[in-house]
């Protein structure tokens, strides 16, 4: 019973209770994928469209930040919440305080070589005369910050881990809020331009990070900060556990170019408006799914690692059915109110409102497969099989998006871009469903 009360993931899951748990992981996802709309509108009313590309153009170097700090977050997370299944909480702590310090040098390590090579990096990315000062100003001022936002992704999921979702919810929400209100200051009230935009991001990563040290050095969740001992073997298992999440990463970059170019030849620029609706629409409907199975992901590693069958089975089946609901309720969602989302980004009427609208419904049964393959990915690592993890976060984002872009627009048209992607998720959930089916001796959660 004082197990249960230090250590919220020792805890006997309900339905109920397990949904309480990760409640504030889905919250803080969504409300990710709200800001992220809202950051763009900021900076195209009230800079221009030209920042807007250009922020689009240097997003592949964010891409990099982000799956990296990912990479290390949920790879470590498995390893940590797994030793304090087995009651190995010191060695638990002293990793954790080795991943957050490899974490904050390879930040530094990222600023330094960015900004020593920022021009010829711009240039790499494809932009153009009259973008590459935008480009300059934002990835300038932003790579200042990487450290910190190396960190903040860090702790977002280590304080899960912590067994303080709740807590890390609050901190999440409140960085983007304060980030949206500084995008104003200085973007509207102290006309800083795109430079505006990038220093109030920046900030933004600095507060859950200086709150997050606070946090773990004050002791105050079941981890905290203990002098480290460099084992190699952590920091190669947590980037080979999370690097799903990093080849994600990279793969959105890629795929969006070759979204972009598609579009832009079937299309010309309004297919190329349409498909970025999709593209943010897809982010801000899945970001359920990816909150849900990064906040139960801590519980599966600590059964796991406690070796308690019983638990791992009943939270597996749980979170089986919770996510096969959610599924057909966002899949109905975006067929019955697609057409409301895409006016939030142009009106009724317009050709980019008429493309967007007509890709969406062929679009929206992507979401009947997704939701089981971010959660089957998300599983294997925190079971601490990067390999499988890998295998389907590659399929369902970079390996058959990029084949089937590249074969189904020249027999079916636009058709074959809108299909790519609900294709490509019904294959890897075949694959999803075989890998299940073949681990479930292994790791005892079926």
């Amino acid at each position: 019973m004082n197990n249960m009360l230090d250590n919220p993931l020792a805890q006997d899951f309900t339905i109920k209770s397990l949904l309480k748990f990760a409640f504030p992981t889905m919250l803080t996802m969504v409300f990710m994928g709200l800001y992220t709309i809202g950051d763009t509108i900021f900076v195209s009313r009230f800079v221009n469209t030209d920042a807007l590309s250009a922020i689009n153009i240097v997003t592949p170097v964010i891409n990099l930040i982000v799956g990296l700090g990912t990479m290390l977050a949920t790879g470590g997370s498995a390893i940590i919440a797994r030793k304090m299944g087995e009651k190995k909480l010191k060695d638990a702590s002293q990793d954790f305080t080795l991943i957050v310090f490899f974490g904050a040098m390879l930040g530094i390590l990222i600023a330094i070589i960015g900004n020593l090579f920022l021009d010829d990096i711009i240039y790499f990315l494809g932009a153009s005369e009259i973008l590459f000062p935008y480009c300059k100003d934002y990835l300038f001022v932003l790579l200042l910050f990487t450290p910190a936002s190396m960190l903040q992704v860090l702790f977002q999921n280590l304080i899960i881990t912590a067994g303080r979702p709740g807590f890390g919810m609050v901190l999440s929400i409140s960085a983007g809020a304060i980030n949206v209100m500084l995008d104003y200051i200085f973007m509207v009230l102290l006309d800083m331009g795109i430079k505006g935009s990038a220093l109030g991001t920046g900030i933004g990563y600095l507060i859950p990070t200086i709150i997050g040290i606070v946090f773990f050095l004050t002791g105050k969740g079941s981890m905290q900060f203990k002098k480290p001992v460099f084992r190699f073997s952590v920091l190669s298992e947590s980037c080979f556990n999370g690097c799903s999440e990093m080849i994600s990463q990279a793969a959105a970059a890629v795929t969006t170019f070759l979204f972009n170019a598609t579009m832009l030849k079937l299309l010309g620029e309004n297919g190329v408006a349409a498909i970025t609706i999709i593209i943010y629409s897809q982010f801000l409907l899945t970001t359920l799914y990816i909150g849900f199975s990064m906040g139960i992901a801590p519980v599966i590693s600590y059964n796991y690692g406690e070796q308690n069958h019983q638990k791992l089975k009943r939270v597996f089946r749980i979170c089986l059915h919770f996510i096969i609901m959610v599924s057909v309720l966002i899949f109905a969602i975006s067929i019955f109110f697609g057409s409301y989302l895409v006016n939030v980004f142009s009106p009724i009427g317009t050709p980019v409102y008429n493309i967007a609208k007509n890709g969406f419904l062929i679009f929206s049964f992507s979401f009947l497969c997704c939701g089981i393959n971010i959660f089957t990915s998300a599983i294997f690592t925190a079971l601490s099989n990067g390999k499988i993890s890998t295998i389907i976060s590659f399929l369902r984002t970079f390996g058959l998006i990029t084949l089937l872009l590249l074969t189904l627009p020249r027999i079916l048209d636009v058709n074959g871009v809108w299909l790519a992607v609900p294709v490509a998720e019904l294959i890897t959930l075949i694959v999803s469903i075989v890998c299940l089916q073949r681990n479930k001796k292994n790791y005892h959660y079926m």
